[in-house]
């Protein structure tokens, strides 16, 4: 029996999540026109990010999933062994 695929909706959070944090770089880098305009539609529709006098910026739920995602990378990198 073939495992269940999942569903096209969790795939494309799951590609939304993994690149979250080079948007929230884009966002400080002052680059938000690199961001498609779908995706920042995305973001704004998780509530991950909000317009805010005619800027982008974290919402708390975005800030905590950044938190997260840095938490987690920095649990899977590899640390040099002294």
């Amino acid at each position: 029996m073939k495992p269940a695929q999942p569903a096209p909706e969790t795939l494309r959070r799951e590609a939304l999540r993994d690149g979250l944090l080079a948007t929230v770089d884009l966002l400080k880098r002052r680059r938000a026109a690199d961001i498609s305009e779908t995706v920042i539609e995305e973001y704004v529709s998780l509530n991950w990010l909000e317009w805010h006098g005619g800027s982008l910026r974290l919402t708390t739920t975005g800030e905590n999933m950044c938190k997260h995602l840095t938490a987690v990378l920095g649990r899977n990198t590899p640390r040099a062994a002294y």
